[in-house]
């Protein structure tokens, strides 16, 4: 089972997200815990202060390292990298980390325990990162609130490549960036709608000619939607 520990200054953020659909599913069936945790528990003044201006100066406020450490050393163990039990992974969600994939996501997915710490105003003192971080990870080129909404989209990621978590084996094997490039289109009834119709080649049955499709139309939305993914396959033909 993969547990997961999410660590921010609001625990109440997480309220109900993982209670629908696959990962509700993988929780239920014990293929994953997750846990989210409020930092504040973890510090020792009457008010319970988690952040401070930073050295140096400048606008906004900074995360301490004191509680962090206190939260990872609690919840692993040891505030020592060196000494992380083998399957663990202490992550920071932050704007200057790694770009988080799917083949990262992948990656993840073979953790027993995934600790993962939310960073919010100005970030966090950079010390965590020096002595605690084993993957500091971004979602994306662009700057959100708080960590806490990128937890949930490398969470969903992480858990739906489980095996067992999407019911069907090659489900997560047949989606977008698992081969290196988007999903190729997908219809369903009625064949004709508004003066629009389902290709013809999906419609005969013959599963040669729809994988062959399937390929080439994928390849033709990569192209048109993500041309950057497409170095590596500069062989491939529409």
């Amino acid at each position: 089972m993969l547990r997961i520990d999410v660590i921010s200054i609001f625990p109440e953020f997480f309220a109900g997200t993982f209670e629908v659909g696959i990962v509700r599913r993988a929780r239920a069936s014990g293929l994953v815990e997750v846990n989210a945790l409020d930092l504040r528990s973890w510090t020792t003044d009457r008010h319970h202060v988690v952040d401070d201006r930073p050295f140096g100066g400048g606008d906004g406020m900074v995360l301490k390292p004191e509680p962090i450490f206190s939260a990872v050393a609690e919840i692993t163990g040891t505030d020592q990298r060196s000494e992380y039990d083998s399957g663990t992974r202490v992550m920071l969600l932050s704007a200057q980390g790694r770009v988080f994939n799917q083949a990262y996501a992948s990656d993840l997915s073979k953790s027993k325990h995934l600790v993962i710490i939310c960073g919010r105003y100005e970030g966090v003192d950079e010390r965590v990162a020096e002595a605690l971080i084993t993957d500091e990870i971004s979602i994306g080129d662009y700057v959100l609130s708080g960590g806490e909404p990128a937890a949930i989209v490398a969470i969903d990621a992480v858990i739906r490549l489980l095996p067992g978590a999407l019911g069907s084996e090659t489900s997560a094997a047949n989606e977008s960036f698992s081969e290196g490039l988007l999903d190729f289109p997908q219809y369903t009834r009625p064949p004709e709608f508004a003066g629009m119709h389902v290709p013809d080649v999906l419609l005969r049955g013959n599963h040669a000619e729809i994988a062959q499709w399937r390929r080439e139309a994928a390849l033709r939305k990569t192209r048109k939607n993500r041309p950057d993914l497409l170095p590596d396959l500069s062989k491939e033909r529409s």
